[in-house]
């Protein structure tokens, strides 16, 4: 026999529909500098994107920075912003720009672009 569980309204889930109606939906652009070209770091910001629901893109500069454009919920897209600063693999970052702006909703998924 299967046994239900008890849920208090303290318990929401992360899909509940409180939660997800209070979402805000926005655009970050920005800009990685350090050791983050030849380290596979679009690829990994990429991969990122995809597993977290984001849209938008990557690019190497000429300057040796990475810029992204992130599109999706805030929480989320904060969460993609830390992990490409902090969690990729064999990249250094030594500073990012962040720059915040309304949602356009214009990518229908992530990719790297030239």
């Amino acid at each position: 026999m299967r046994q239900r569980r008890r849920w208090s309204p303290g318990h929401a889930t992360f899909f509940s529909r409180e939660t997800h109606a209070s979402c805000v939906n926005v655009r970050a652009k920005v800009v990685f500098e350090g050791l983050v070209q030849g380290v596979f770091f679009r690829a990994n910001t990429q991969r990122c994107a995809e597993r977290m629901g984001l849209t938008g893109w990557v690019r190497n500069l000429p300057d040796g920075r990475v810029e992204a454009v992130f599109e999706g919920e805030e929480d989320v897209v904060h969460q993609a912003i830390d992990w490409c600063s902090t969690g990729q693999p064999y990249a250094q970052v030594r500073s990012k720009e962040v720059e915040l702006s309304e949602f356009k909703d214009e990518f229908d998924d992530f990719s790297i672009v030239p």
